[in-house]
C-alpha cells in the first residue's frame, strides 16, 4: 500500500467513525491528538492490516487494549470478547451515566471492554466533565443533543 493509499484509508475510517475513538468515544478534535488505527485483532494474534481489521482509536485505549481480544467481565466473572466497533454500534452496547461522565456496558462483552480499556479512568472522567460543561459531550449521535465536535480532525 502506498503512503497515499494509507492516508486515504485513514481519512476514510476517521470519517466513518465521526473522528471519535471506537471505544471511549473521545473526539480527536477535543483531545488534540490524532487517533490511530487500532488492529481489532492485533497483529500479535494473527490480525492483518486489512481495512476490515482496522478502526480509529485513541492512544490510551489502544495502550490498554494491547494484544487483547478478550477480557473478564467484572460483574459475571466470565471471559468475554472485547467490543468490536467495526461490527457493532456503540450506542447499542454502551450508555452514558452521571450526565455523560461514565460509560456503562450492557453485556458481558461491553463490561469487559469498559474494565480492560479503563474507559472510566479518572483522567478521562475529569476531561468529560469539562467537555460536558463546554457542550461538547456526550456525542450527538448517542444522546440526541448537539455535541459541537462533529467534522474533521
Amino acid at each position: 500500500m502506498t503512503s497515499a493509499d494509507a492516508a486515504n484509508l485513514r481519512d476514510r475510517l476517521l470519517a466513518q467513525a465521526s473522528y471519535r475513538c471506537g471505544y471511549c468515544r473521545s473526539s480527536q478534535r477535543i483531545i488534540g491528538v490524532r487517533l490511530i488505527l487500532d488492529h481489532l485483532t492485533p497483529r500479535a494474534r494473527g490480525g492483518t492490516d486489512d481495512e476490515t481489521n482496522l478502526w480509529p482509536c485513541c492512544q490510551p485505549c489502544n495502550g490498554f487494549k494491547q494484544a487483547r481480544t478478550q477480557a473478564r467481565d467484572p460483574v459475571m466473572g466470565e471471559v468475554a470478547p472485547l467490543f468490536n466497533p467495526r461490527l457493532r454500534r456503540w450506542n447499542e452496547h454502551f450508555g452514558w451515566e452521571s450526565g455523560g461522565r461514565l460509560i456503562v456496558g450492557r453485556t458481558a462483552t461491553d463490561r469487559a471492554t469498559v474494565a480492560a480499556l479503563q474507559l472510566n479512568r479518572d483522567e478521562l472522567v475529569e476531561a468529560r466533565e469539562l467537555w460536558i460543561a463546554a457542550g461538547w459531550h456526550p456525542p450527538e449521535d448517542e444522546t440526541g443533543r448537539a455535541s459541537g465536535t462533529s467534522g474533521s480532525g
